[in-house]
Protein backbone atom coordinates (compact mmCIF):
# COMPACT_ATOMS: atom_id res chain seq x y z
CA UNK A 1 0.00 0.00 0.00
CA UNK A 2 1.26 3.45 -0.85
CA UNK A 3 1.42 5.75 2.12
CA UNK A 4 2.79 9.14 3.05
CA UNK A 5 5.21 10.01 5.83
CA UNK A 6 3.46 10.95 9.01
CA UNK A 7 5.59 13.26 11.14
CA UNK A 8 7.83 16.30 11.15
CA UNK A 9 11.00 16.80 13.10
CA UNK A 10 10.60 19.20 16.00
CA UNK A 11 12.59 21.89 14.18
CA UNK A 12 10.52 21.54 11.05
CA UNK A 13 7.31 21.61 13.05
CA UNK A 14 8.37 24.83 14.77
CA UNK A 15 9.21 26.33 11.38
CA UNK A 16 5.80 25.33 10.06
CA UNK A 17 3.95 26.72 13.05
CA UNK A 18 5.83 30.01 12.74
CA UNK A 19 4.26 30.68 9.35
CA UNK A 20 2.00 33.70 9.73
CA UNK A 21 -1.74 33.34 9.42
CA UNK A 22 -1.92 35.94 6.68
CA UNK A 23 0.43 33.80 4.55
CA UNK A 24 -1.85 30.80 4.92
CA UNK A 25 -4.87 32.92 4.08
CA UNK A 26 -3.30 34.60 1.05
CA UNK A 27 -5.10 32.32 -1.44
CA UNK A 28 -1.81 31.10 -2.92
CA UNK A 29 -2.62 28.34 -5.40
CA UNK A 30 -6.31 29.19 -5.48
CA UNK A 31 -7.15 27.09 -2.41
CA UNK A 32 -8.39 29.94 -0.21
CA UNK A 33 -5.70 29.18 2.35
CA UNK A 34 -7.16 25.72 3.00
CA UNK A 35 -3.97 23.64 3.20
CA UNK A 36 -3.44 20.24 4.73
CA UNK A 37 -0.75 19.64 7.32
CA UNK A 38 2.76 19.25 5.97
CA UNK A 39 3.22 16.40 8.43
CA UNK A 40 1.92 14.10 5.72
CA UNK A 41 4.57 14.90 3.10
CA UNK A 42 7.65 16.39 4.82
CA UNK A 43 10.00 14.76 7.33
CA UNK A 44 13.29 16.35 8.42
CA UNK A 45 12.99 18.78 5.50
CA UNK A 46 12.72 15.86 3.08
CA UNK A 47 10.01 15.63 0.44
CA UNK A 48 9.29 12.02 -0.54
CA UNK A 49 10.53 8.80 1.01
CA UNK A 50 12.88 7.53 -1.70
CA UNK A 51 10.34 5.24 -3.36
CA UNK A 52 9.10 5.71 -6.92
CA UNK A 53 5.44 5.82 -5.91
CA UNK A 54 5.28 8.53 -3.22
CA UNK A 55 1.94 10.34 -3.52
CA UNK A 56 1.01 13.87 -2.50
CA UNK A 57 -2.73 13.80 -1.81
CA UNK A 58 -4.43 16.98 -0.65
CA UNK A 59 -3.53 20.66 -0.76
CA UNK A 60 -0.11 21.54 0.66
CA UNK A 61 1.84 24.74 1.17
CA UNK A 62 5.63 24.39 1.30
CA UNK A 63 7.14 27.34 3.21
CA UNK A 64 10.36 28.95 2.05
CA UNK A 65 13.31 26.76 2.92
CA UNK A 66 15.72 24.17 1.58
CA UNK A 67 14.40 20.63 1.09
CA UNK A 68 15.80 17.33 -0.16
CA UNK A 69 13.46 15.57 -2.57
CA UNK A 70 13.80 11.78 -2.55
CA UNK A 71 12.37 9.39 -5.11
CA UNK A 72 9.47 10.08 -7.46
CA UNK A 73 6.88 12.38 -5.90
CA UNK A 74 3.47 12.44 -7.60
CA UNK A 75 1.01 15.31 -7.16
CA UNK A 76 -2.12 13.25 -7.69
CA UNK A 77 -5.37 14.23 -9.40
CA UNK A 78 -7.30 16.75 -7.34
CA UNK A 79 -4.24 17.66 -5.24
CA UNK A 80 -2.04 20.76 -5.17
CA UNK A 81 1.43 21.64 -4.01
CA UNK A 82 2.16 25.34 -3.52
CA UNK A 83 5.83 26.29 -3.11
CA UNK A 84 6.80 29.61 -1.59
CA UNK A 85 9.14 31.89 -3.52
CA UNK A 86 12.82 31.56 -2.65
CA UNK A 87 12.53 27.84 -1.89
CA UNK A 88 15.34 25.47 -2.92
CA UNK A 89 14.56 21.80 -3.61
CA UNK A 90 17.55 19.51 -4.07
CA UNK A 91 17.06 16.31 -6.02
CA UNK A 92 18.47 13.18 -4.41
CA UNK A 93 20.87 11.39 -6.75
CA UNK A 94 20.62 7.89 -5.28
CA UNK A 95 16.82 7.75 -5.66
CA UNK A 96 16.66 9.62 -9.02
CA UNK A 97 14.30 12.18 -7.51
CA UNK A 98 11.59 13.71 -9.70
CA UNK A 99 8.46 15.80 -9.16
CA UNK A 100 5.54 14.69 -11.33
CA UNK A 101 2.24 16.55 -11.63
CA UNK A 102 -0.43 14.08 -12.72
CA UNK A 103 -3.55 14.85 -14.74
CA UNK A 104 -5.87 16.87 -12.53
CA UNK A 105 -3.07 17.77 -10.11
CA UNK A 106 -1.62 21.26 -9.80
CA UNK A 107 1.76 22.73 -8.95
CA UNK A 108 1.90 26.39 -7.90
CA UNK A 109 5.58 27.31 -8.12
CA UNK A 110 5.35 31.10 -8.22
CA UNK A 111 8.81 32.52 -7.63
CA UNK A 112 9.79 36.12 -8.16
CA UNK A 113 12.53 38.08 -9.86
CA UNK A 114 14.38 38.49 -6.58
CA UNK A 115 13.43 35.12 -5.06
CA UNK A 116 13.14 32.39 -7.69
CA UNK A 117 12.27 28.81 -6.85
CA UNK A 118 15.22 26.50 -7.56
CA UNK A 119 15.25 22.76 -8.28
CA UNK A 120 18.85 21.62 -8.31
CA UNK A 121 21.35 18.85 -7.55
CA UNK A 122 22.05 17.77 -3.98
CA UNK A 123 25.74 17.40 -4.88
CA UNK A 124 28.25 19.89 -3.51
CA UNK A 125 29.34 22.94 -5.50
CA UNK A 126 31.99 21.90 -8.00
CA UNK A 127 30.77 18.28 -8.17
CA UNK A 128 27.43 18.63 -9.94
CA UNK A 129 26.76 16.88 -13.24
CA UNK A 130 23.94 16.74 -15.81
CA UNK A 131 21.53 14.03 -14.71
CA UNK A 132 22.20 14.19 -10.97
CA UNK A 133 18.43 13.85 -10.37
CA UNK A 134 15.28 13.25 -12.40
CA UNK A 135 13.49 16.45 -13.32
CA UNK A 136 10.15 18.20 -13.40
CA UNK A 137 7.19 16.67 -15.26
CA UNK A 138 3.79 18.31 -15.78
CA UNK A 139 0.91 16.20 -17.14
CA UNK A 140 -2.34 17.81 -18.22
CA UNK A 141 -5.67 17.14 -19.88
CA UNK A 142 -5.38 19.19 -23.06
CA UNK A 143 -5.54 17.47 -26.49
CA UNK A 144 -2.68 15.69 -28.24
CA UNK A 145 -2.66 13.57 -31.40
CA UNK A 146 -2.21 10.21 -29.69
CA UNK A 147 -5.07 10.56 -27.14
CA UNK A 148 -4.01 9.35 -23.69
CA UNK A 149 -0.38 8.27 -23.51
CA UNK A 150 2.28 7.56 -20.93
CA UNK A 151 4.76 10.35 -20.28
CA UNK A 152 8.36 9.96 -21.43
CA UNK A 153 11.08 9.01 -18.96
CA UNK A 154 9.57 6.16 -16.95
CA UNK A 155 6.91 7.54 -14.55
CA UNK A 156 3.51 5.86 -14.42
CA UNK A 157 1.62 9.02 -15.36
CA UNK A 158 -0.47 9.50 -18.48
CA UNK A 159 -1.41 12.75 -20.17
CA UNK A 160 -3.98 13.93 -22.67
CA UNK A 161 -7.67 14.78 -22.76
CA UNK A 162 -10.19 17.13 -24.34
CA UNK A 163 -9.79 20.32 -22.32
CA UNK A 164 -7.66 22.98 -24.03
CA UNK A 165 -8.32 25.34 -21.10
CA UNK A 166 -6.97 22.86 -18.55
CA UNK A 167 -4.74 24.26 -15.81
CA UNK A 168 -1.85 22.44 -14.18
CA UNK A 169 -1.05 25.47 -12.00
CA UNK A 170 1.77 28.03 -12.25
CA UNK A 171 5.47 27.80 -13.13
CA UNK A 172 6.99 31.26 -12.89
CA UNK A 173 10.52 32.39 -12.01
CA UNK A 174 11.78 28.83 -11.60
CA UNK A 175 15.20 27.30 -12.26
CA UNK A 176 15.83 23.60 -12.94
CA UNK A 177 19.50 22.55 -12.81
CA UNK A 178 21.42 19.28 -13.44
CA UNK A 179 18.28 17.20 -14.09
CA UNK A 180 17.78 14.27 -16.47
CA UNK A 181 18.87 11.09 -14.69
CA UNK A 182 18.38 8.11 -17.07
CA UNK A 183 15.59 5.86 -15.78
CA UNK A 184 17.17 3.27 -18.07
CA UNK A 185 19.35 3.42 -21.20
CA UNK A 186 18.24 6.25 -23.52
CA UNK A 187 15.18 7.04 -21.35
CA UNK A 188 16.11 10.18 -19.49
CA UNK A 189 13.67 12.60 -17.92
CA UNK A 190 13.96 16.05 -19.49
CA UNK A 191 14.73 19.20 -17.53
CA UNK A 192 11.05 20.17 -17.77
CA UNK A 193 8.54 17.96 -19.60
CA UNK A 194 5.07 19.21 -20.54
CA UNK A 195 2.57 16.46 -21.40
CA UNK A 196 -0.70 17.79 -22.86
CA UNK A 197 -0.55 20.89 -20.66
CA UNK A 198 -3.42 23.31 -21.29
CA UNK A 199 -3.39 27.04 -21.81
CA UNK A 200 -4.96 27.59 -18.39
CA UNK A 201 -1.48 26.95 -16.99
CA UNK A 202 0.83 29.93 -16.42
CA UNK A 203 4.39 29.33 -17.68
CA UNK A 204 6.98 32.10 -17.74
CA UNK A 205 10.55 32.90 -16.69
CA UNK A 206 12.04 29.40 -16.54
CA UNK A 207 15.72 28.50 -16.81
CA UNK A 208 16.86 24.92 -17.39
CA UNK A 209 20.63 24.44 -17.06
CA UNK A 210 22.79 21.37 -17.65
CA UNK A 211 19.92 19.01 -18.36
CA UNK A 212 21.05 15.50 -19.31
CA UNK A 213 18.38 15.25 -22.03
CA UNK A 214 16.24 17.95 -23.66
CA UNK A 215 15.93 21.15 -21.68
CA UNK A 216 12.25 21.62 -22.56
CA UNK A 217 9.95 19.16 -24.30
CA UNK A 218 6.25 19.48 -25.07
CA UNK A 219 4.10 16.45 -25.94
CA UNK A 220 0.82 17.82 -27.23
CA UNK A 221 -1.14 20.46 -25.34
CA UNK A 222 -1.39 24.15 -26.06
CA UNK A 223 0.20 25.93 -23.09
CA UNK A 224 1.63 29.36 -23.88
CA UNK A 225 5.12 30.15 -22.57
CA UNK A 226 7.31 33.23 -22.37
CA UNK A 227 10.88 33.99 -21.25
CA UNK A 228 12.46 30.54 -21.31
CA UNK A 229 16.19 29.81 -21.11
CA UNK A 230 17.94 26.58 -22.10
CA UNK A 231 21.54 26.71 -20.91
CA UNK A 232 24.28 24.17 -21.68
CA UNK A 233 21.87 21.29 -22.21
CA UNK A 234 22.89 17.81 -23.35
CA UNK A 235 20.40 17.08 -26.13
CA UNK A 236 17.85 19.42 -27.74
CA UNK A 237 16.88 22.79 -26.34
CA UNK A 238 13.22 23.03 -27.43
CA UNK A 239 11.58 19.75 -28.52
CA UNK A 240 7.95 19.73 -29.71
CA UNK A 241 5.83 16.66 -30.44
CA UNK A 242 2.35 15.09 -30.58
CA UNK A 243 0.41 18.12 -31.76
CA UNK A 244 1.78 20.81 -29.47
CA UNK A 245 0.18 24.10 -30.50
CA UNK A 246 1.18 26.70 -27.91
CA UNK A 247 2.62 30.18 -28.52
CA UNK A 248 6.13 30.86 -27.21
CA UNK A 249 8.01 34.17 -27.14
CA UNK A 250 11.35 35.47 -25.83
CA UNK A 251 13.45 32.31 -25.64
CA UNK A 252 17.21 31.88 -25.28
CA UNK A 253 19.20 28.69 -25.95
CA UNK A 254 22.96 28.57 -25.34
CA UNK A 255 25.12 25.54 -26.06
CA UNK A 256 28.34 24.52 -24.31
CA UNK A 257 30.77 23.67 -27.16
CA UNK A 258 31.77 20.39 -25.48
CA UNK A 259 28.37 19.00 -24.43
CA UNK A 260 26.22 17.25 -27.05
CA UNK A 261 24.24 14.00 -27.23
CA UNK A 262 24.90 10.81 -29.15
CA UNK A 263 21.53 11.28 -30.88
CA UNK A 264 22.88 14.60 -32.28
CA UNK A 265 21.82 17.82 -30.59
CA UNK A 266 19.63 20.53 -32.10
CA UNK A 267 18.27 23.88 -31.00
CA UNK A 268 14.76 23.02 -32.20
CA UNK A 269 13.63 19.45 -32.83
CA UNK A 270 10.05 19.04 -33.92
CA UNK A 271 7.86 16.07 -34.96
CA UNK A 272 4.14 15.71 -35.46
CA UNK A 273 4.69 12.40 -33.72
CA UNK A 274 7.34 9.69 -33.82
CA UNK A 275 5.43 7.81 -36.54
CA UNK A 276 5.33 10.83 -38.89
CA UNK A 277 1.57 10.31 -39.21
CA UNK A 278 -0.91 12.99 -40.24
CA UNK A 279 -2.95 12.59 -37.07
CA UNK A 280 -4.40 15.84 -35.80
CA UNK A 281 -3.97 18.15 -34.10
CA UNK A 282 -0.70 18.77 -35.92
CA UNK A 283 2.33 20.08 -34.12
CA UNK A 284 1.77 23.72 -35.06
CA UNK A 285 3.35 25.71 -32.24
CA UNK A 286 4.37 29.29 -32.92
CA UNK A 287 7.73 30.66 -31.76
CA UNK A 288 8.83 34.27 -31.95
CA UNK A 289 11.88 36.18 -30.70
CA UNK A 290 14.19 33.24 -30.11
CA UNK A 291 17.99 33.52 -29.82
CA UNK A 292 19.96 30.28 -30.29
CA UNK A 293 23.72 30.31 -29.66
CA UNK A 294 25.49 27.26 -31.07
CA UNK A 295 28.94 25.80 -30.34
CA UNK A 296 30.89 27.35 -33.21
CA UNK A 297 32.88 30.39 -32.16
CA UNK A 298 32.68 29.75 -28.43
CA UNK A 299 36.06 28.02 -27.98
CA UNK A 300 39.33 28.66 -29.77
CA UNK A 301 40.24 24.95 -29.81
CA UNK A 302 36.85 23.83 -31.12
CA UNK A 303 37.30 23.74 -34.88
CA UNK A 304 35.78 20.49 -36.17
CA UNK A 305 32.15 20.66 -35.15
CA UNK A 306 31.32 17.12 -36.31
CA UNK A 307 33.96 15.40 -34.15
CA UNK A 308 32.88 13.60 -31.01
CA UNK A 309 33.57 15.85 -28.10
CA UNK A 310 34.88 15.54 -24.58
CA UNK A 311 32.50 16.63 -21.87
CA UNK A 312 35.32 17.29 -19.43
CA UNK A 313 34.19 18.30 -15.96
CA UNK A 314 30.52 17.88 -16.85
CA UNK A 315 30.64 14.26 -18.00
CA UNK A 316 28.04 12.49 -15.78
CA UNK A 317 29.24 8.88 -16.06
CA UNK A 318 25.65 7.62 -15.84
CA UNK A 319 25.33 5.80 -19.13
CA UNK A 320 24.67 8.86 -21.26
CA UNK A 321 26.81 9.06 -24.39
CA UNK A 322 28.46 12.13 -25.80
CA UNK A 323 27.94 12.89 -29.47
CA UNK A 324 27.65 15.63 -32.06
CA UNK A 325 25.93 18.90 -32.61
CA UNK A 326 23.69 19.01 -35.65
CA UNK A 327 21.35 21.90 -36.42
CA UNK A 328 19.80 25.07 -35.13
CA UNK A 329 16.40 23.83 -36.36
CA UNK A 330 15.33 20.30 -37.28
CA UNK A 331 11.70 19.99 -38.40
CA UNK A 332 10.54 16.54 -39.51
CA UNK A 333 7.84 13.83 -39.42
CA UNK A 334 5.01 16.07 -40.62
CA UNK A 335 5.53 18.80 -38.05
CA UNK A 336 4.08 22.19 -38.94
CA UNK A 337 6.17 24.27 -36.57
CA UNK A 338 6.23 28.03 -37.08
CA UNK A 339 9.05 30.40 -36.15
CA UNK A 340 9.37 34.15 -36.66
CA UNK A 341 11.66 37.05 -35.71
CA UNK A 342 14.45 34.82 -34.44
CA UNK A 343 18.22 34.44 -34.75
CA UNK A 344 20.48 31.37 -34.62
CA UNK A 345 24.24 31.10 -34.96
CA UNK A 346 27.16 28.72 -34.90
CA UNK A 347 25.82 25.25 -35.81
CA UNK A 348 27.06 22.66 -38.30
CA UNK A 349 23.66 22.94 -40.03
CA UNK A 350 21.21 25.82 -40.01
CA UNK A 351 17.93 24.16 -41.05
CA UNK A 352 16.77 20.59 -41.65
CA UNK A 353 13.36 20.03 -43.24
CA UNK A 354 13.22 16.26 -43.46
CA UNK A 355 10.76 13.87 -45.10
CA UNK A 356 11.69 10.87 -42.97
CA UNK A 357 9.39 7.94 -42.13
CA UNK A 358 7.15 8.81 -45.07
CA UNK A 359 6.32 12.25 -43.77
CA UNK A 360 5.96 15.29 -46.03
CA UNK A 361 7.46 18.13 -44.02
CA UNK A 362 8.79 19.75 -47.17
CA UNK A 363 5.29 19.69 -48.66
CA UNK A 364 3.94 21.43 -45.56
CA UNK A 365 6.60 24.10 -46.00
CA UNK A 366 5.78 24.56 -49.68
CA UNK A 367 2.04 24.78 -48.93
CA UNK A 368 2.50 27.40 -46.21
CA UNK A 369 1.46 25.10 -43.37
CA UNK A 370 4.95 25.51 -41.90
CA UNK A 371 6.22 29.09 -41.64
CA UNK A 372 9.80 30.20 -41.04
CA UNK A 373 9.96 33.93 -41.60
CA UNK A 374 12.20 36.77 -40.52
CA UNK A 375 14.86 34.39 -39.24
CA UNK A 376 18.54 35.34 -39.23
CA UNK A 377 21.27 32.67 -39.47
CA UNK A 378 24.97 33.40 -38.89
CA UNK A 379 28.11 31.30 -39.34
CA UNK A 380 26.67 27.88 -40.04
CA UNK A 381 28.91 25.25 -41.66
CA UNK A 382 26.07 24.76 -44.15
CA UNK A 383 22.77 26.61 -44.44
CA UNK A 384 20.61 23.51 -44.82
CA UNK A 385 20.40 19.75 -45.06
CA UNK A 386 17.50 17.46 -45.94
CA UNK A 387 18.61 14.37 -44.08
CA UNK A 388 19.29 13.58 -40.43
CA UNK A 389 22.99 13.09 -39.61
CA UNK A 390 24.12 13.69 -43.20
CA UNK A 391 25.77 17.11 -42.66
CA UNK A 392 25.53 17.59 -46.44
CA UNK A 393 23.88 20.51 -48.24
CA UNK A 394 22.41 18.38 -51.03
CA UNK A 395 18.84 17.99 -52.25
CA UNK A 396 16.68 15.06 -51.22
CA UNK A 397 12.96 14.44 -50.85
CA UNK A 398 11.00 11.27 -50.11
CA UNK A 399 13.55 9.01 -51.79
CA UNK A 400 16.24 9.74 -49.24
CA UNK A 401 18.89 9.83 -51.97
CA UNK A 402 21.09 12.91 -52.03
CA UNK A 403 21.48 14.93 -55.23
CA UNK A 404 24.73 16.85 -54.85
CA UNK A 405 24.03 18.87 -58.01
CA UNK A 406 21.42 20.91 -56.10
CA UNK A 407 21.47 22.72 -52.79
CA UNK A 408 19.20 21.13 -50.22
CA UNK A 409 15.49 21.89 -50.20
CA UNK A 410 16.05 23.29 -46.71
CA UNK A 411 18.71 25.74 -47.95
CA UNK A 412 16.59 26.89 -50.88
CA UNK A 413 13.45 27.22 -48.76
CA UNK A 414 15.19 29.21 -46.03
CA UNK A 415 16.63 31.82 -48.39
CA UNK A 416 13.34 32.13 -50.31
CA UNK A 417 11.21 32.99 -47.28
CA UNK A 418 10.24 36.55 -46.42
CA UNK A 419 12.71 38.36 -44.18
CA UNK A 420 15.19 35.49 -43.79
CA UNK A 421 18.88 36.46 -43.90
CA UNK A 422 22.20 34.68 -43.74
CA UNK A 423 25.43 36.19 -42.36
CA UNK A 424 28.86 34.63 -42.84
CA UNK A 425 30.09 35.66 -39.40
CA UNK A 426 28.53 35.87 -35.93
CA UNK A 427 30.32 39.20 -35.61
CA UNK A 428 28.03 40.59 -38.33
CA UNK A 429 25.14 40.36 -35.85
CA UNK A 430 26.90 42.85 -33.55
CA UNK A 431 25.94 41.12 -30.34
CA UNK A 432 27.51 42.33 -27.12
CA UNK A 433 29.48 39.16 -26.28
CA UNK A 434 27.83 35.87 -27.34
CA UNK A 435 30.40 33.49 -25.82
CA UNK A 436 29.03 31.53 -22.88
CA UNK A 437 32.51 30.45 -21.80
CA UNK A 438 33.36 34.01 -20.80
CA UNK A 439 32.00 35.62 -17.66
CA UNK A 440 30.86 38.67 -19.60
CA UNK A 441 28.51 36.76 -21.91
CA UNK A 442 25.77 38.98 -23.30
CA UNK A 443 23.50 37.93 -26.18
CA UNK A 444 21.85 41.30 -26.77
CA UNK A 445 22.32 43.42 -29.91
CA UNK A 446 24.43 46.56 -29.80
CA UNK A 447 24.07 49.79 -31.80
CA UNK A 448 24.06 49.07 -35.53
CA UNK A 449 22.98 45.43 -35.15
CA UNK A 450 20.78 44.15 -38.00
CA UNK A 451 18.55 42.60 -35.32
CA UNK A 452 17.35 46.02 -34.19
CA UNK A 453 14.18 47.23 -35.90
CA UNK A 454 14.05 44.01 -37.92
CA UNK A 455 10.88 42.40 -36.58
CA UNK A 456 7.72 41.76 -38.58
CA UNK A 457 4.45 40.77 -36.87
CA UNK A 458 2.13 40.94 -39.88
CA UNK A 459 1.59 37.17 -40.07
CA UNK A 460 -1.77 36.27 -38.55
CA UNK A 461 -0.19 33.49 -36.48
CA UNK A 462 1.47 36.22 -34.41
CA UNK A 463 -1.75 38.06 -33.56
CA UNK A 464 -1.63 37.12 -29.87
CA UNK A 465 2.09 37.79 -29.45
CA UNK A 466 3.63 40.90 -27.91
CA UNK A 467 4.63 43.24 -30.74
CA UNK A 468 8.26 44.35 -30.55
CA UNK A 469 10.59 45.85 -33.13
CA UNK A 470 13.59 43.52 -32.76
CA UNK A 471 14.65 40.05 -33.91
CA UNK A 472 15.74 37.62 -31.21
CA UNK A 473 15.09 37.46 -27.48
CA UNK A 474 16.57 40.83 -26.49
CA UNK A 475 15.79 44.44 -27.27
CA UNK A 476 19.39 45.51 -26.61
CA UNK A 477 22.51 44.54 -24.70
CA UNK A 478 20.93 46.16 -21.63
CA UNK A 479 17.64 44.24 -21.77
CA UNK A 480 16.71 43.29 -18.19
CA UNK A 481 14.32 40.35 -18.42
CA UNK A 482 17.02 37.89 -17.24
CA UNK A 483 18.17 40.05 -14.33
CA UNK A 484 17.88 38.82 -10.75
CA UNK A 485 16.38 35.35 -11.11
CA UNK A 486 18.80 33.58 -13.49
CA UNK A 487 22.07 31.78 -12.70
CA UNK A 488 24.68 31.00 -15.36
CA UNK A 489 27.15 29.38 -12.95
CA UNK A 490 25.07 26.87 -10.97
CA UNK A 491 28.09 24.58 -10.71
CA UNK A 492 29.76 26.91 -8.21
CA UNK A 493 26.70 28.18 -6.34
CA UNK A 494 26.31 27.26 -2.69
CA UNK A 495 22.69 26.42 -1.89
Amino acid sequence: MKKNLLSLSAAALIALCSCSDDKEDSNKGGNNGDYDSLTEIVFNNELGNGDQDFEIKGNYYLPKGTYLMKGWCYITSGSTLTIEEGTVIKGDKDTKAALIVEKGGKLYAQGSKTAPIVFTSEEAAGSRRPGDWGGLIICGQAPNNKTSQQIEGGPRSTHGGNDPEDSSGVLSYVRVEFAGYPFKADEEINGITFGSVGRGTQVDHLQVSYSNDDSFEWFGGNVNCTNLISYHGWDDDFDTDNGFSGNLQFLLAVRHPRIADTSVSNGFESDNNKDASTESPFTSCVFSNVTIVGPIGQAADFSNTTDYINGGDYYPNNGSKLGQFQSAMQVRRNSRLNCFNSVAMGFPVGLILENDKGGNTQGAATNGDLNLNNIYFAQMDIVGSDKNKSFTDAFTNNSGDLDATQKSFSHQFFLAQSGNKYFDSIEDLKLKQPNSLKSSANYGPTTGSPLLNGADFTNSKLSSMKKVNYVGAFSSDSDTWMDGWTNFDPQNTTY
